[in-house]
């Protein structure tokens, strides 16, 4: 049977993770032209904006690359803890010359329930289709499966990755805890095991009969060649690209990135209503000051309100407020442009292997 590397034509096992907001089809095309797969997030755009960014990444690359999907439950509304959490909230708003929203919502629909989303990937059939949060329907899968799309699944332990392998995928991202951005829990409510990329990789690898893609705190090639030799047939890697040109990481981001705070990510739900992994900054401090103890929305109805706080505060000199994702590899950043980034990570993990078999 070919490889997944094989399957997707790619000449290195490197994937960019899907990561929305800040993945454009730049840096996606960029990966891809290296000979990496490259990947967007349309989690936070309807179907008229995941077309545009497809059409604009095609323009640029005639390589595999990956659309990313979010399939959480769609979110229970719950007046009082919103009304609670904008309360909360207000006297922050007032410090930068805002006022907190009135009401906030399901800003983003979840792909479980988007059939305009589905239809437009079974169209423009994409090589990979990532699954973020959960699997959608039966009916969902075997569309896109017919359409010769290879679905990927994020499984955080091995049940996710079963429920996911029994529903079809063909292959599976092991994220591990130290990974930067949303928590591909399925059950945000059920307790996580909080595995390692590399406990999760061996476990994966052990059990599942499928290609398994280890993400994680992986941030160069020493790291790549590490989750290989655990039996991963592809490393993922997110952060690691948040410096590039390319990416779209505002100033504040970067410099965030780049400072001191990288030493110490933080797991926090308060940014969009599920736990995320991100640079200690101003809106997490507010897990331990105005919203401490209150009850968080449900995603992405957090989100709402979170988004509205960051432009307060940008619009207030204060870019702290932001969804500044990031694993736990963050201190080994580094700004290049993509191309250079992939060029050095297969450096690097050509080093290690030279090195292992001396």
């Amino acid at each position: 049977m070919a490889s997944l590397m094989q399957r997707l034509g790619l000449k290195l096992p490197i994937v960019q993770a899907p990561m929305a907001g800040t993945s454009t089809p730049a840096l996606a095309a960029a990966v891809t032209n290296a000979g990496g797969l490259g990947s967007i997030g349309v989690g936070a755009t309807d179907s008229a904006g995941a077309r545009s960014m497809v059409e604009a990444l095609r323009g640029r690359t005639n390589g595999a690359f990956n659309v990313n999907v979010f399939c959480h439950r769609p979110a229970t509304a719950d007046a009082d803890r919103e009304r609670a959490w904008l309360s909360a909230l207000e006297p922050v708003f007032k410090r930068y010359g805002a006022q907190a929203p009135a009401a906030i919502g399901e800003i983003y629909t979840s792909f479980l329930a988007d059939e305009a989303m589905q239809d437009l990937l079974v169209e423009m059939r994409p090589a990979v289709v990532s699954l973020h949060f959960g699997l959608p329907s039966a009916r969902t899968i075997g569309r896109l499966k017919s359409a010769g799309v290879i679905l990927f699944s994020t499984a955080t332990n091995l049940e996710e990755a079963e429920k996911a392998a029994a529903a079809g995928v063909d292959a599976i991202v092991a994220q591990g805890y130290e990974a930067g951005g949303h928590r591909g829990v399925f059950d945000p409510d059920a307790p996580d095991a909080k595995l390692g990329v590399f406990a999760l990789t061996r476990l994966l690898v052990s059990r599942i009969s499928l290609p398994v893609i280890a993400a994680g705190g992986i941030m160069d090639g020493a790291g790549i060649a590490a989750v290989l030799d655990l039996g991963a047939e592809l490393a993922q890697l997110g952060t690691a690209f948040v410096g590039c040109p390319e990416s779209n990481a505002d100033d504040y981001y970067r410099r965030a990135l780049f400072g001191p705070g990288a030493m110490a990510t933080r797991m926090s739900a308060v940014i969009s209503g599920r736990p995320a992994r991100c640079l200690a900054n101003r809106i997490t401090a507010l897990e331990d000051e105005e919203l401490k103890g209150l009850a968080i929305p449900d995603y992405p109805i957090t989100y709402d309100a979170g988004k509205a706080l960051a432009a307060a505060g940008r619009a207030g000199g204060e870019g702290g407020f932001g969804a500044q994702w990031a694993g736990q590899g963050a201190p080994l950043a580094r700004s290049l442009p993509a191309a250079e980034l992939v060029a050095a990570l297969a450096r690097e993990l050509a080093d290690a292997r030279g090195r292992a078999a001396a």
